[in-house]
């Protein structure tokens, strides 16, 4: 092949590339469903970053004088969602808590997604042992409860928010690993891959270029699912 036609082939293999992004959002705008997700999502998220801005009182502020009263008044124009049984309001610890909430989502997914993602995709396109000895690994830790799994990571690092942002990120690494792997091994015998070998492409150019990009579909879905599984188990870590 030229270096006219691979030069061709390329900017097709971008415009394909380009069309796909552009279809995809042109179904997403079209679908009342995900523009109201999204802005529910959008909502929340604004809601954690402008926090301090938002809320009314500082999220461990005391009104003493309710305290000394002895009640624990609901709703009103001062405190929109009540107060707790130590006088803090309710609508403001809200807020703050959003914020940690969704630092632990991102970060935790984050530390799983970025380990699984390259150990997922060298199983998935070199195969042969590499992939028998990653795949190994990822069985053993699936075998273990996964809740017990991050139990015993927290008790090696020790206690804290960050300890246990990591332990939660190892426990999602082997679900990332195989879920990329059998994405990997579906897209690597596809046509546009055969060609870039026959047109001298190199492996690591393959892989990041043209199989990654059609391969992370399922795994930006299971990440998305993830961030919520994630705040509940730190939530459960955190009474340990």
């Amino acid at each position: 092949m030229s270096v006219a036609e691979l030069e061709a082939h390329e900017v097709a293999l971008e415009s394909a590339t380009g069309g796909l992004w552009r279809d995809a959002f042109r179904r997403l705008v079209r679908n009342p469903a995900a523009i109201l997700g999204a802005l529910l999502v959008a909502m929340f998220i604004v809601a954690a970053a402008f926090a301090p801005l938002l809320a009314p009182y500082a999220p461990k502020d005391q009104n003493l004088l309710l305290i000394a009263r002895g009640c624990c008044p609901g709703p009103s124009h001062h405190h929109w969602l009540g107060v707790d049984q130590l006088g803090r309001d309710v609508y403001s610890r809200i807020l703050y808590g959003a914020r940690f909430s969704l630092i632990i989502g991102i970060v935790s997914v984050s530390i799983g997604l970025s380990v699984g993602l390259v150990l997922g995709s060298l199983a998935g396109y070199l195969g042969g042992f590499v992939d028998s000895v990653i795949m190994r690994c990822m069985d053993v830790m699936l075998a273990i409860p996964g809740l017990l799994f991050a139990i015993g990571i927290v008790a090696m690092l020790g206690p804290g928010l960050y300890q246990i942002m990591v332990a939660i990120g190892v426990v999602n690494v082997p679900i990332f690993a195989r879920l990329l792997r059998g994405s990997v091994l579906a897209q690597r015998e596809n046509d546009f891959v055969l060609a870039a070998r026959a047109v001298g492409v190199r492996r690591p150019a393959i892989l990041f270029s043209h199989i990654l990009p059609n391969a992370i579909s399922p795994v930006i879905v299971q990440g998305t699912l993830a961030m919520a599984t994630a705040i509940i188990d730190v939530a459960g870590l955190g009474f340990l």
